[in-house]
């Protein structure tokens, strides 16, 4: 991958926010809950930050559930997915910043709960722990990490058909993986174990795996990402090879075959 590789992976637009906010309710869906259900959410000035927000869909959910006297913060490095500002509620603020730089001073410890969510596409595995450092520094003592990802290597084919065709799907899975070394993330199951390591209390791993039918339409949702990587791709071989592989792919998922994953939320609590 050339140097001059895009710092997000996917694309800015209409059709990855949709993407985005489908994944959003499918991951609540599959959890059942917004936050986790043992970090507190009674006091009425809460201060809570979302990294890497992208559309801002967790926290305009949690608007609709919390008082407007709680605080609603943002963190990303762009806010091109977010909808106008004049639509957001008015407890919402946007920040930028990046997760793999030090934290501006007048954030360090003012947060009750923060929340991160799908950076595996983000992060790269010697980038992490400096990452979940930062995200210390944002928290109260005694404020409560959600840190939820999807584990990559547990991607498995499942198939409603015994005799069904799955070429073009393991295909295109390592087309990508070969573009990428931010593809191919080996840190979310050692999430708990790297919680541990920064200083976080209280740890609790939560994996799922989706049923069939929400598993088949988590897979359709990232079947998008495979047009932004051509899309954002500097190497046009890659480029080529997918758009070789996709229709094919296509037709596997029409089969019945689908990509499957484990999905993975960790909350720690950093120490009174």
């Amino acid at each position: 991958m050339s140097a001059t590789r895009p710092e997000y992976v996917f694309a800015r637009d209409y059709l990855d926010n949709n993407r985005i906010n489908l994944q959003h309710y499918l991951w609540v869906e599959l959890f059942g809950y917004l936050l986790h259900p043992d970090i507190p959410l009674t006091q009425p000035d809460l201060k809570i930050a979302d990294i890497a927000t992208g559309t801002g869909i967790l926290l305009t959910d949690l608007s609709r559930r919390l008082p407007p006297s709680v605080q609603l913060d943002a963190f990303d490095i762009s806010f091109e997915a977010m909808p106008p500002r004049e639509l957001l509620p008015s407890n919402i603020n946007l920040h930028q910043w990046d997760i793999k730089t030090d934290i501006p001073q007048e954030f360090e410890g003012i947060y009750d709960v923060v929340h991160v969510r799908q950076l595996t596409f983000v992060l790269m595995d010697h980038e992490i722990e400096a990452a979940l450092k930062n995200v210390f520094k944002l928290l109260k003592p005694g404020g409560y990490l959600q840190w939820a990802d999807v584990d990559v290597h547990s991607m498995r084919i499942e198939k409603t058909k015994q005799d069904s065709s799955t070429t073009a799907l393991e295909k295109i899975v390592g087309i990508t993986r070969a573009a990428d070394p931010r593809l191919v993330a080996h840190w979310i199951p050692e999430l708990p174990t790297l919680f541990q390591k920064t200083g976080f209390t209280a740890i609790q791993a939560d994996t799922r795996d989706a049923p069939g039918y929400m598993g088949y339409t988590l897979h359709e949702c990232v079947l998008m990402v495979y047009g932004m990587i051509v899309q954002n791709t500097r190497v046009d071989d890659v480029a080529r090879r997918l758009r070789e592989a996709f229709p094919d792919a296509l037709k596997e998922t029409h089969e019945g075959a689908y990509h499957a994953w484990t999905r993975w939320t960790v909350v720690g609590r950093k120490p009174e």
